[in-house]
């Protein structure tokens, strides 16, 4: 049970307050969130189809996809909605769902991006021993272990969450339930509690990150005794990866990093990772990867042939 006096229920500031402005921002965002589900579900959809997309890579790729999805549609839903709404409101319950899914899926991301660059690190560095190394059952350990690990950090910031007491104020300066806007809700002193973030979140991401640049740096030194063709491709591979990286780490560390302080820039930062990072994945990695590109071709173009084929048998 969430231990509250007086507050059932909470209002979101929102990302703006001028109508006109939150109506342009529904037109705009509400593509942008389509594309995300639309884009990262044919990924899902070509890695599960097509046979040649069953390297590790693409099965990790499969599900930082649906990672994707599901971290964007727990919040931009809601936001997009309240975009045309009056008054935003969310029950408390509602918001200590929304912390938890939201932690759970963004913690397992971090999680997969972190398997990701070591499937990449073994795949340059222990080619020989690549597939002996990434076998299947490894495969499904390491992305269990994401799934797990995601869990687990939201659990903790849901038991944070619920023994703090709402007594005042219902108002959150933010357009979705995080838990810094929250605790400044609590009729106590939330120090302890923002520590306790700070060292669950702020960490996980930095630690993260770090272990990220320094298996990419090994990588890159490797690349070294590469032929020219060799470093092309782990180049083209990579880059991919550490583009998302950045869009993906950099944000959080931002917010997760430092104590809360004024929420504008927040806001706004938070905008571009639950909104514009989950649409922007397949697209630099489908550009970047010809493999992904040729079998989304293929599986569309069978498609296509196959009810062609079925209307010249019905002639």
């Amino acid at each position: 049970m969430v231990r509250t006096n007086n507050v059932t229920e909470l209002i979101f500031s929102g990302l703006f307050q001028d109508p006109e402005v939150q109506r342009a921002c529904f037109v705009v965002f509400l593509p942008v969130y389509l594309a995300t589900v639309v884009g990262n579900g044919l990924i899902v959809l070509t890695v599960r189809v097509r046979k040649s997309l069953r390297a590790p890579m693409y099965f990790f790729l499969s599900h930082l996809s649906l990672v994707e999805i599901s971290y964007s549609s727990t919040v931009v839903p809601k936001f997009i909605t309240d975009l045309l709404s009056e008054i935003k409101t969310i029950s408390l319950e509602g918001c200590v769902a929304q912390i938890f899914f939201f932690h759970l899926f963004g913690v397992a991301e971090i999680f997969l991006l972190t398997v990701m660059a070591y499937d990449r690190y073994v795949a340059i560095c222990k080619p020989l021993h690549y597939m002996s190394i990434m076998n299947r059952q490894l495969c499904y350990i390491l992305v269990a272990g994401s799934w797990l690990g995601g869990f687990f950090h939201s659990i903790i910031q849901v038991l944070i969450t619920i023994q703090l007491p709402f007594c005042g104020p219902n108002v959150i300066d933010h357009y979705f339930c995080d838990l810094h806007p929250l605790f400044k809700l609590a009729c106590t002193d939330t120090s302890v509690e923002g520590v306790v973030v700070l060292a669950n979140s702020g960490l996980i991401a930095l630690c993260s990150f770090l272990l990220l640049l320094s298996s990419y740096v090994v990588i890159l030194l490797s690349l070294r005794n590469h032929s020219a063709e060799g470093r092309r491709k782990a180049l083209s591979t990579c880059a991919s990866h550490i583009t998302v990286v950045i869009l993906f780490f950099g944000p959080a560390i931002f917010l997760y990093m430092r104590p809360p302080s004024t929420f504008t820039e927040d806001k706004l930062v938070a905008v571009f990772y639950t909104v514009v990072t989950p649409m922007l994945n397949p697209i630099i990695y489908t550009l970047r990867n010809t493999e992904v590109k040729v079998a989304m071709r293929r599986l569309w173009g069978k498609k296509e042939n196959s009810g062609m084929e079925r209307n010249w048998e019905s002639d």
